[in-house]
């Protein structure tokens, strides 16, 4: 269910140049001969703290009635971020380079099925199901070791399983600050993109949620009710950038003391399809700004609980420019989104 990363992998991606160190050429790997969580117990005995972990699937947004293209977010990171110099300002050497989970059957499998036939769509979301458990499976032993998981690439499916795995190991319920003009608060009907919270509530992982940027007319009336009954918090798109009731900074203030409630640890999710123009299954004219979403990771990140970041929907082939531009666009903004949670870990705020 893992696909280690090797240092073949790393010539594949990682370009050199004379004089410079890039962070590709001194990134930890993982030794392949050894079980996942001696390989972990290993990178942290040796100073790792960030776990890389890919998942090129695209299969949960699909599930979603909704454009494929996610599985390729992952590829577009590791050739943007492994080029990236490495120098004072990050240590490569504390970012593990895990690897990817094992997608390529279930794409295979999702080939050719029509989301608009009811019998190839419940194939869909079985097929999503078997996701959560490959994700799950290989987070749990993460949190376990005590690292940090960055998870890249994939549906926002993938929220369900994090979640859940971060429950089990902290054994409570946890939170979750999510930046998505979608609140993915969709009904418990079959695995899918729109449900990861909906049923990470419902089966009891997740207890304080909050959506920064909720857009106010892209979520189903019954959508926004079980989020009032689910007692989960939003601050919307409309009353920060339109309405101007409240700024950005106040907006992320509210989301970071709901989410830092109780006792329970933090989950940040950012779906990139909040972000504006960014190539993703579901493009958007109206989202934040690159650096919007760069501050929210960061001041999240900097909070003692937060667990992990896990950055959902980026779809290069959906860029209007095409597949090499798209693949250049959502690169760069994975890796600045990864750099801004590693500088909040290393600038993290006093135990709250």
């Amino acid at each position: 269910m893992l696909i280690p990363f090797t240092q073949a992998d790393i010539a594949h991606y990682c370009t050199s140049r004379n004089g410079e160190t890039r962070i590709g050429q001194s990134i930890s790997l993982v030794n392949p001969n050894q079980q996942l969580s001696e390989q972990l117990n290993t990178a942290v005995a040796d100073g790792c703290r960030y776990v890389l972990l890919g998942i090129p699937e695209d299969i949960g947004p699909r599930a979603n009635l909704g454009l494929g293209g996610a599985d390729l977010g992952w590829s577009a990171f590791l050739l943007k971020f492994l080029n990236l110099q490495s120098n004072i300002f990050i240590n490569a050497e504390h970012i593990l380079l895990l690897g990817s989970i094992a997608c390529d059957d279930l794409q295979q499998q999702a080939l050719g099925l029509s989301a608009q036939d009811e019998s190839q769509l419940q194939k869909l979301r079985h097929l999503v199901s078997i996701i959560d458990s490959r994700v799950y499976a290989v987070a749990e032993q993460i949190f376990a070791a005590g690292m940090y998981p960055i998870i890249i690439g994939g549906g926002h499916n993938n929220s369900y399983p994090l979640l859940k795995a971060l429950s089990h190991n902290s054994a409570q319920a946890v939170n979750a600050a999510n930046l998505d003009p979608h609140a993915d608060f969709r009904p418990c009907e079959g695995r899918h993109s729109g449900n990861g919270f909906s049923y990470s509530h419902a089966d009891g992982y997740l207890q304080h949620y909050f959506v920064l940027a909720l857009h106010e007319l892209k979520n189903s009336a019954a959508t926004l009710q079980q989020l009032q009954a689910a007692n989960a918090d939003h601050c919307s798109y409309q009353r920060i950038f339109v309405r101007q009731e409240l700024s950005y900074q106040q907006a992320l203030d509210r989301c970071i003391d709901y989410v830092v409630q109780g006792t329970g640890d933090i989950g940040i999710e950012l779906d990139t399809d909040s972000i504006n123009l960014m190539p993703v299954s579901a493009f958007t004219n109206c989202g934040v700004s690159v650096q919007a979403a760069e501050q929210f990771v960061f001041q999240l990140a900097k909070l003692p609980r937060s667990r992990y970041l896990h950055l959902a929907e980026a779809a290069p082939a959906q860029h209007p420019a095409g597949l090499v531009a798209g693949k250049n666009e959502a690169g760069q903004i994975l890796s600045a989104l990864v750099f801004a949670f590693i500088q909040g870990k290393q600038h993290k705020a006093s135990a709250l």
